[in-house]
Order: C-alpha cells, then sequence, then structure tokens
C-alpha cells in the first residue's frame, strides 16, 4: 500500500496524464485533416448502411476491446433511439479466433473471418495503435481485394496500414494510452455522426430522413 510520502508523487502523475490526454485531443482539435477525415468515414458508413451494408470492427488487445465496444454503438445505440445498425466485431467469437490461428495461423484470424463475412459494400475498420500488426494488416488487405472499403484508425506514423486503408485516421500520439483515448473518441464521433446523417430529426421532433425534411418544408412554403 502507497506510503503517505508516495502520495504527492502520485497526485503529480496523475495530473500529468490527465493533461497528457487533455494535450492529445487539443491536437485533434487543430487538426482539419482529422476532423475531415473522420466526417468522411462517416459519411461513407451511412451511405454503406442505408445500402444493406455493415460495419466490420477488428484489432488485437485493447483494440479489440475498442472494436467490440464500437460494434455495440451501431448495434444498440450511441446517443439516440433509432433502428439499430449492422456491425460486428471480428475479435468477439472464440472458437472461430482459435480454430483459424489453429488451422491457418495467428495472422489469418481475422482476414479468415472477413473473408467469410464481408461482402462490397461493407466498411471494413482496422485498429492498431502502430499500425503494423501481420493479422490486422492482412484483413484490411483481404477487405480491399473483396472490394470492402477500408478504414484504419493508428497511431502518429500510421504504420504499414496508411497506405492500404482508403481513409487512414491518425491520432497524432507516439503514446499508446493516449492513442487508445483517442480511438475511442474518434469511434463516438464516427457513430454520432452517422446517427445525424441517417436520423435527424424534424422540427416536429419525428426521426426524418434528408427527402421527408425537403417535403415537409416544401408543404410549408405552399401553405403560406
Amino acid at each position: 500500500m502507497a506510503q503517505p510520502t508516495d502520495i504527492p508523487e502520485l497526485q503529480a502523475l496523475v495530473r500529468d496524464r490527465i493533461q497528457g490526454a487533455i494535450a492529445a485531443k487539443e491536437a485533434l482539435l487543430r487538426d482539419e485533416r482529422y476532423q475531415d477525415q473522420v466526417i468522411r468515414v462517416a459519411l461513407r458508413i451511412a451511405q454503406a448502411l442505408s445500402s444493406g451494408g455493415k460495419v466490420i470492427f477488428f484489432g488485437n488487445g485493447g483494440s479489440a476491446a475498442d472494436a467490440q465496444h464500437l460494434a455495440a454503438e451501431f448495434t444498440g445505440r450511441c446517443l439516440k433511439d433509432r433502428p439499430a445498425l449492422a456491425a460486428i466485431a471480428l475479435s468477439v467469437n472464440s472458437s472461430s479466433i482459435t480454430a483459424i490461428g489453429n488451422d491457418y495461423g495467428f495472422d489469418s484470424i481475422f482476414a479468415r473471418q472477413l473473408e467469410a463475412l464481408g461482402k462490397e459494400g461493407d466498411v471494413a475498420i482496422a485498429i492498431s495503435t502502430s499500425g503494423n500488426s501481420p493479422n490486422v494488416i492482412r484483413a484490411l488487405e483481404t477487405a480491399k481485394w473483396n472490394s470492402i472499403c477500408t478504414v484504419s484508425l493508428t497511431g502518429k506514423s500510421g504504420g504499414k496500414l496508411k497506405s492500404i486503408a482508403e481513409y487512414a485516421i491518425c491520432i497524432p500520439s507516439e503514446e499508446t494510452t493516449r492513442i487508445q483515448e483517442c480511438h475511442i473518441l474518434t469511434g463516438h464521433l464516427i457513430c454520432e455522426a452517422v446517427e445525424q446523417t441517417l436520423f435527424h430529426r424534424s422540427k416536429l421532433g419525428r426521426e426524418a430522413n434528408p427527402r421527408a425534411v425537403s417535403e415537409e418544408q416544401s408543404l410549408k412554403a405552399k401553405q403560406r
């Protein structure tokens, strides 16, 4: 147990890490390219979901947890009550992972599932703080070969994933914990933007699509 003399040192550590987290997010606030990529990805996902596609998340370790977390934001909800949105995480089926890992090797655990479950019109989102995880790279390459839209969430350099992904979102940090925190923020921003795009509410308070809003405005104009 920490002794009283250790408390100031621990307090300094906590303050330093909080400041580091704030600094990482302030960097995103200044990064127009990052913000543009988030919007582009959200619009692409909205288009995919509207056309019967789905979002496929995958990553290792903490990134596997992020993949599961973000898939749940789509199938459940982020901020709006709305119909469920199709999304899966490739890290949750332990039987598939262990069978594929045993028979084909760990580098194939995501690629093999993506080959089975993915289709043209889907969006594949690879999560890796380094951008260099071999099994994540192979899965994103498989997605690309199968005409699936590819997105990478990485750290500052983007690693090898940066050159593979159609949309590369690089967090401007080299510290794993800060990158992971910003990955969840990014996922939440994307999901909220998708909800806003697909299920924004009219002034009457009901869920509406762009066509319905346009028709409502035209009707009001005729009534004036």
